[in-house]
């Protein structure tokens, strides 16, 4: 079992900067508008030769109400009808993507995500699913990681059983704090007993996994109250738990605005909250997975992460890296092969597109080997902790410490404060720089100088 995470907050001070999160390398911020739906096509043919399994990834941008933390691509709408056209053009992308692939490539992760999916009728979410069952080759049975996001105030028990008959087996729910005060000031009033009658209901059903999302940081927030909140999720037992840090960034995301930020906790208070946080959950059984993520020790990440197969790509930990990313949607972001591709963020533009029978491609990156090497790199270090220079020497035939010399004082450094040890065969991210190991990724990326960091959140 890798070793528990050890708290140094004199480190933490010193190496809590602001950088990626590292759902990809290069990260979206590289994305650039020479690369279009020609591009994804290519790809696409690429994908189909090499028989390459598939994740796909759709997103639902409908939420009735708003969240003032929230800074994902979302509609706020009470009108429901307002899913029809969106869902039209959906099924559209769905069958224009599907025909470039092979019949015999198996989707092997599902996620639909958003906004809020269960926003849609059960009739909606019945079409959709239908629609990809026609287009892709969805594994029958339990055999498919397939997850949906929930709002437990949009779930009840009939909506379960509809998820659950659709083929679903894992569900992600948003809770992020349950204390009264700091839920009325960004507006998102959810109670205990709404949590956790969805995960009664989708243990009942036999959800293979639930995850729950907290975040800490957020107005109103104290280390004492957060500690209840986090003592509650702990009696729910989830199989995994992402603990989120709040970035205010108001100038940014609009909805932020609504937030008093005098009623932000200090960051030494924040520190309080994330080092009582891991106490509590280290002590409730959790692993450490990295970069807020928690899990059981018999969760199919934790697994991975010991058996050093765990991958990561923009939909956070997986045990799916090996599969070509589709997504789908506004906003949506597809990684295929060397390609990273995302549909426009913006509603209008991407139904105008696809309404011209047109992909809704409007900006991405293709890898050039430096981007390949330097994605192995971080790859490596953010989910397995270690990374053996071995591994990149025999598959990019090169010399590491040659090709890396420039920043080998870096390195040095960190490893004299105790982040990493560094020798001439490894880096090994000790436990006292497992919370802060984007740090150490953030040595590898070569584009981060040329990068604005208030895009950036902190890294604890």
């Amino acid at each position: 079992m890798l070793d528990t995470i050890r708290w140094d907050t004199d480190l933490i001070r010193r190496y809590d900067l602001a950088g990626p999160r590292y759902t990809s390398y290069p990260t979206a911020v590289q994305f650039h508008s020479q690369v279009g739906s020609f591009d994804l096509l290519h790809a696409l043919r690429d994908s189909r030769k090499a028989q390459r399994p598939l994740s796909l990834y759709v997103h639902l941008p409908f939420c009735a109400n708003i969240c003032y933390y929230c800074a994902c691509n979302k509609v706020i709408t009470k009108d429901r009808g307002r899913a029809l056209p969106y869902l039209q053009r959906l099924e559209q992308e769905i069958q224009l993507i599907a025909c470039h692939l092979d019949p015999g490539q198996t989707v092997e992760q599902l996620h639909l995500g958003g906004g809020t999916p269960t926003f849609l009728s059960h009739d909606e979410l019945r079409q959709l699913m239908a629609q990809l069952r026609k287009h892709f080759n969805l594994l029958e049975g339990d055999s498919g990681d397939y997850g949906i996001e929930i709002d437990p105030r949009e779930a009840d028990w009939s909506t379960m059983g509809l998820l659950r008959e659709l083929g679903f087996n894992r569900v992600s729910i948003g809770l992020q704090d349950l204390d009264p005060a700091v839920q009325r000031a960004v507006n998102r009033l959810q109670s205990l007993d709404e949590t956790r009658a969805v995960i009664d209901a989708a243990r009942t059903l036999q959800f293979r996994s639930i995850n729950i999302d907290l975040i800490y940081g957020l107005p109103k927030q104290t280390a004492e109250n957060f500690a209840r909140t986090v003592e509650e999720v702990i009696s729910l037992q989830p199989d995994r738990l992402s603990v989120f840090n709040y970035a205010h960034l108001p100038e940014r995301f609009m909805p932020q605005r609504r937030i008093n930020s005098q009623d932000l906790p200090s960051p030494a208070e924040k520190l309080q909250m994330l080092q009582r946080t891991i106490e509590q959950l280290t002590a409730a059984g959790y692993r450490y997975i990295g970069m807020d993520h928690f899990a059981l020790p018999d969760d199919d990440l934790a697994i991975a992460q010991e058996e050093s197969t765990l991958q990561r790509n923009f939909q956070g930990y997986t045990t799916h890296g090996h599969c070509d990313l589709i997504g789908l949607g506004v906003s949506a972001i597809s990684q295929i092969g060397d390609l990273y591709c995302q549909n426009s963020s913006d509603l209008t533009e991407y139904q105008n597109a696809l309404a011209s029978s047109q992909l809704g491609t409007s900006r991405g990156l293709i890898c050039n080997q430096d981007d390949r090497i330097r994605r192995e790199v971080i790859q490596q270090l953010i989910c397995n902790f270690r990374l053996d220079f071995a591994h990149i020497e025999h598959r990019f035939n090169l010399d590491f410490r040659g090709y890396f010399a420039e920043l080998w004082p870096q390195l040095m450094a960190m490893a004299d404060d105790g982040l990493i040890s560094l020798d001439s065969q490894r880096i090994e991210v000790l436990p006292a720089g497992r919370l802060l190991v984007r740090s150490v990724c953030m040595v590898f990326d070569a584009y981060l100088e040329q990068q604005n960091r208030q895009r950036f959140s902190r890294v604890i």
